[in-house]
């Protein structure tokens, strides 16, 4: 079945692990291409919630002193997704990117996300909801990135790895393992969580290293791309890592677009970023690409365009085979 075909065939891309062919069971899914979302839970975001603790003085004080203009000129800032989660992998996100909080003078456990503000949700709610989706969908993998942190105190943090390991259980791929299709099929692995957090780390080997994050943090679409080839050229990290395709505001920007936002911003960004995305090589060798993580995923086929890379893949891997069309491998259910 021809790649497009599966495409449409299959319900938003949420199997499309499962249809990969044969020949790319064995590769490392750090040296496939894999879709993600950049500040995964900012479609749930707050609009009562506080300011988060990690944001500046004058933020905050703004903010309290001018409610009703400051906060939504935030929100328009900081939301990024407009999916929610099961939504994102069922469009065929593999890569979720949680920043983990703890509201300040909450008495509670409770962890929240953060961007800015504090989402509605809760991490474990969330983590609950990722796990029927897995429950429903065997053959898929999923990344978890937990970063950020803000206001955990080890308590909590050995509360949040509980928690996550009660669970996932068995589904949590240790680091231990090659992560291939074909062997967390054979193990029943379905989740690989990122930590970053290292004394956690040297505890639980359920826990992957922090994942880099190729953040370019910039204003225009072609600053971004030549900061992402200028990291190409320095070369990939051996396993995973993503390149992020978001781009990034500044109050400079902010004042010189007032009626503007984080969407709009986005999205007169994304038909230069296609035609880059689509230039890309998954694999091991230099300038190959792993993760590509970027806001609003839902347009413009960002999720489909990444897994299309996965077609030129011709084992063994070689990322520097221009000659490599898109029509050498066809994604089927085997």
């Amino acid at each position: 079945m021809p790649l497009q075909t599966f495409i449409h065939m299959c319900c938003e891309n949420g199997q499309w692990m499962s249809r990969l062919p044969e020949e790319l069971w064995d590769i490392p899914l750090y040296n496939l291409a894999l879709p993600g979302s950049h500040d995964t839970m900012t479609y749930c975001l707050d609009k009562r919630s506080a300011v988060s603790g990690n944001e500046s003085k004058v933020v905050k004080f703004l903010n309290k002193c001018m409610p009703c203009i400051v906060r939504p000129i935030i929100m328009k800032w900081s939301i990024t997704q407009v999916l929610n989660v099961t939504e994102q992998l069922e469009a065929g996100v593999r890569y979720l990117d949680f920043r983990i909080a703890h509201k300040a003078n909450d008495p509670s456990m409770n962890l929240y996300f953060v961007h800015m503000v504090y989402t509605t949700v809760t991490v474990q709610d969330t983590l609950w909801k990722v796990l029927r989706w897995l429950e429903a969908h065997p053959q898929e993998v999923v990344i978890l990135a937990c970063r950020n942190f803000d206001g955990l105190t080890r308590r909590l943090h050995s509360h949040l790895v509980a928690c996550i390991k009660e669970i996932f259980q068995c589904k949590l791929c240790p680091r231990n393992v090659m992560p291939t299709l074909r062997t967390m099929w054979q193990l029943g692995h379905q989740v690989i969580v990122s930590y970053e957090e290292d004394m956690e780390l040297k505890e639980h080997c359920e826990l992957w290293p922090t994942i880099p994050y190729w953040w370019g943090n910039k204003t225009s679409t072609r600053a971004l791309i030549r900061y992402l080839e200028h990291m190409k050229r320095r070369g990939r990290p051996g396993k995973f890592f993503v390149a992020g395709i978001n781009l990034t505001e500044n109050l400079g920007y902010i004042l010189l677009h007032p009626f503007g936002s984080l969407k709009k911003m986005t999205l007169q960004s994304l038909p230069c970023l296609k035609i880059w995305i689509k230039q890309q090589y998954p694999g091991p060798k230099k300038e190959c690409i792993n993760i590509i993580a970027g806001d609003f995923i839902g347009n413009n086929d960002f999720v489909k365009d990444v897994i299309e890379l996965n077609t030129k893949i011709n084992p063994p891997l070689d990322c520097q085979s221009r000659g490599a069309g898109t029509n050498n491998i066809s994604f089927f259910a085997s």
